[in-house]
């Protein structure tokens, strides 16, 4: 009997210790969750963004304006238009703007119309990391409010990434982005510029809104698309069809009808964009 009772007793200690290391690793993994890493919150009604569609797809950024959440004492402010492409593969515009206040490193994300993915929120956290190493600024001392809106959904992706990274940075440097200027490109850790597709439509749409030059990432100024046709010859009695699949290369600028710059990095994109 008194070995019985140590052996149990001898269990319950163990399950005791293994229960104590479970509730310690959550709650280390709860401290660190919360945090450690950047939250990135959607909200809603945060910043007060009026847009004028002047017909499909356009955008103008004079019909922005914000009222008493933005101080200018405390706060700084940024909008760019981002040429995206919608679930039908047209181009369509995107407006975003970012508010930079007084905070805690929150990131909050305001979205009207958009089809919001984990990749668009991995752009936005990509983006931030990028806008506080170029500028060299802390913002854990700060809450940037990104609020995104378009005329259509618009299909999630990281193509936007650039874009966001420049209108980041303009906010925290207080600088004004060229509405003459668009870009389009994904955005690496390390400021570079990665490839996106799409780039035809989205230099289309930025020709038709106005814009003069479009930004992309190095390589994709010209692009080649594959279309199908149908060839068919006669042998013997009887006609033979086949469908062939062949190249067209495409230059962007002078199709689309828009001077094209290539960019490898965040900052030779900011040279163009950043007033």
């Amino acid at each position: 009997m008194y070995e019985y009772l140590l052996r149990r007793r001898s269990t319950w200690k163990k399950k005791a210790a293994i229960a104590t290391i479970v509730a310690a690793a959550f709650a280390i993994g709860f401290f660190f969750g919360n945090f450690a890493v950047p939250q990135t919150i959607i909200i809603q009604n945060i910043t007060k963004t009026l847009i004028t569609e002047m017909g499909e797809g356009k955008v103008s950024l004079e019909s922005i304006t914000y009222d008493n959440i933005l101080n200018e004492n405390i706060s700084s402010f940024a909008a760019i238009r981002v040429p995206a492409v919608d679930k039908d593969d047209n181009g369509v515009i995107t407006m975003m703007t970012v508010q930079v206040v007084p905070g805690s490193g929150r990131i909050l994300t305001n979205i009207d119309k958009l089809l919001f993915w984990v990749d668009t929120q991995n752009s936005i956290r990509q983006a931030t990391s990028v806008a506080e190493n170029v500028t060299g600024l802390n913002l854990t001392n700060y809450d940037i409010i990104y609020t995104i809106q378009a005329n259509a959904s618009v299909i999630g992706g990281p193509s936007a990434g650039a874009a966001i990274t420049i209108a980041t940075i303009a906010a925290l440097l207080n600088k004004s982005i060229d509405e003459s200027v668009m870009i389009t490109g994904s955005i690496n850790h390390d400021g570079t510029i990665g490839p996106v597709g799409g780039i035809f439509e989205k230099a289309l749409i930025s020709k038709e809104v106005g814009a003069e030059t479009i930004l992309v990432p190095l390589t994709q100024s010209t692009q080649v698309t594959y279309k199908t046709r149908q060839y068919c010859e006669k042998i013997g009695w009887m006609d033979f069809c086949t469908t062939e699949t062949y190249p067209v290369k495409v230059d962007i600028e002078k199709d689309a009808g828009i001077m094209v710059e290539e960019v490898m990095t965040i900052s030779d994109a900011m040279k163009y964009m950043l007033v």
